[in-house]
């Protein structure tokens, strides 16, 4: 083949370069928009937690959270449907999101009771230290859809383990699930309500591990517990910076 007759054969050739340098940027694009929806998705949620605090889930329209999150009602439809829809959106998402921050601290205790009693704690004092949360659970704690995974499994879990161990004792794992957190949102409600300092935390878990029949040297001492670093991701608006080591 002659130089001329290779020079014709090569028009219209797709020169693999030119396509492999357009893969990227269209990558780049798909993950910024990626990245920016879940910015929206996040802002949405956060500001949802703000409003369901202070109204609660029943006496709340669209229009409260899209002026809280700042963004066009037709953003918000893209997201959330109902304000049932966002309320199951909050509570999968942050309550979860807290639950499992805590998951990943005490999961390093091997004593079941022990990482029952650090978890409740833990969970209180973010409530605590995190007003917006702290009011969401009190105003929407009860309704079963906005437990999450701190009610649904991790206390049935360690509950379960410390009974097997002979730590505590109870005819009903419901029951004993419900006693704990009864004591959790009860005890975030007189705090944040200024009814109660501080310590008030401890000393409710504490009569509630004698309630389980645990010994009364043994529940002061675990109440007593230095609490672990804990940290909650950025991007929800907990109202103080995501590191934090409650007292």
């Amino acid at each position: 083949m002659s130089r001329t007759d290779a020079a014709k054969a090569l028009v219209g050739v797709k020169r693999p370069k030119a396509a492999a340098l357009s893969a990227p940027s269209e990558d780049h694009r798909v993950r910024t928009g990626a990245v920016r929806r879940e910015q929206t998705r996040r802002k949405i949620l956060s500001s949802a937690m703000a409003v369901f605090a202070r109204k609660g889930p029943d006496a709340v329209v669209i229009d409260d959270f899209v002026a809280e999150a700042g963004v066009a009602r037709g953003t918000f439809y893209n997201y959330f449907r109902t304000t049932e829809e966002l309320l199951d959106g909050v509570t999968a998402e942050l309550s979860d999101v807290v639950s499992l921050s805590i998951e990943e601290v005490v999961l390093k205790i091997p004593d079941p009771l022990e990482r029952l009693t650090c978890g409740c704690l833990l969970y209180m004092h973010i409530g605590i230290d995190m007003p917006n949360w702290g009011a969401f659970v009190m105003r929407t704690g009860f309704r079963s859809r906005s437990i999450g995974k701190m009610v649904d499994s991790t206390i049935p879990r360690d509950l379960a383990a410390a009974q097997a161990s002979g730590g505590v004792r109870f005819v009903s794992l419901r029951a004993a699930r419900d006693l704990m957190w009864a004591c959790i949102k009860q005890g975030i409600q007189s705090v944040l309500a200024g009814e109660a300092p501080r310590e008030h935390l401890r000393q409710l878990v504490g009569m509630a591990l004698l309630g389980l029949e645990v010994h009364p040297e043994r529940a002061a001492a675990l109440c007593a517990m230095a609490l672990p670093h804990v940290d909650l991701p950025q991007g929800f608006n907990w109202e103080q910076d995501s590191a934090r080591k409650p007292s």
